[in-house]
């Protein structure tokens, strides 16, 4: 485990007779931002709440920042931030004041604390902002406080559960940069959300969370592999054209209503080419092309199928590239 930021094996969490995390193994490098997806009441912040030693596990052996979090959950505590779904910040008071109230309880020195809040706040494009009262920012600065705050104690394992939520696209965006900010400097990022598009642009490894269980875990590309239904479209405007094609591609699924062909195919290169070198020989051109591979939408609807639907930013209609 010694390259592994989070290690959780056989986590369990139950209330009563309801099974919250039943068993799941969790490994984070150093270094990576690990993902955790999946619908509400999956048990993700469940999952957040105990790797961060807010709650109790009832089973597992489970190592954060190479401590045993049932023996030594003060050492745990003092290697990571934790950043939830909704901000944590004082809205009474400004932004500096709640930046140098956490450095009051990191037990910072008052020089060093100043130091600490003023190269975040810059940082983070607060300084503007700084001596308002935070009741006034927009949710996205908000957000940025929040993640500014947990940074004063220079954690190096963050965990940030659902941190966009509630923010607009350009916000979003920018909590993203910050995010891939915080990888390039060697922090260890676990993200909780329900975005799919964020999961995709932001983690080096996705795990599926459904009734308290780890259904899939791996690389988006390897996710996305998964599910089968990749296909490429070729559509026509002349009948005549789209019948040779047709007769040429006498696989493909028909359409001659909008005289289109449908083919399987897994999207590459080699395939595109086989498909284009079979027209060639009848000398027809398709007048559109489009390739459909599936995403992680696709992803998460066929693993997770007997819960409600997640928002996504991106649209969850088939992806196509149009050629």
């Amino acid at each position: 485990m010694t390259n592994l930021a989070i290690a959780a094996n056989g986590l369990h969490k139950a209330y009563g007779d309801k099974t919250v995390l039943d068993g799941i193994d969790i490994a984070v490098p150093t270094g990576t931002v690990y993902s955790l997806l999946g619908p509400n009441g999956a048990g993700k912040t469940t999952a957040v709440k105990i790797l961060s030693t807010l709650i109790g596990a009832d089973a597992g052996d489970l190592h954060v920042a190479g401590h045993d979090l049932a023996t030594h959950p003060q050492a745990v505590r003092a290697a990571i931030g934790v950043t939830g779904q909704f901000s944590a910040v004082d809205g009474l008071i400004t932004g500096e004041e709640n930046m140098l109230l956490m450095a009051d309880l990191h037990h910072l020195s008052k020089k060093e604390g100043r130091r600490v809040a003023a190269e975040l706040l810059e940082r983070f494009d607060l300084v503007d902002a700084a001596k308002k009262p935070v009741a006034t920012y927009s949710g996205g600065m908000k957000r940025r406080l929040d993640i500014a705050m947990t940074l004063v104690g220079d954690p190096r394992i963050i965990f940030l559960d659902e941190p966009t939520t509630g923010l607009d696209p350009r916000a979003r965006h920018t909590m993203w940069g910050i995010i891939r900010e915080l990888v390039t400097g060697g922090v260890t990022v676990f993200l909780t959300t329900q975005y799919l598009d964020e999961a995709d642009e932001l983690a080096h490894r996705i795990g599926v969370l459904n009734d308290g269980k780890i259904v899939a875990e791996g690389t988006a590309e390897e996710l996305k592999r998964l599910i089968p239904g990749g296909h490429i479209k070729l559509r026509f405007t002349d009948p005549a054209a789209y019948q040779s094609a047709a007769l040429a591609l006498s696989e493909a699924a028909r359409d001659d209503e909008a005289l289109s062909l449908q083919l399987p195919s897994d999207g590459s290169q080699r395939e595109l080419r086989a498909i284009l070198d079979q027209l060639d020989v009848v000398d027809i051109e398709a007048d559109e092309l489009t390739v459909h591979t599936p995403d992680l939408d696709d992803v998460f609807f066929a693993l997770t199928s007997t819960a409600s639907p997640a928002p996504s930013a991106s649209a969850t209609q088939p992806k196509e590239t149009v050629r």
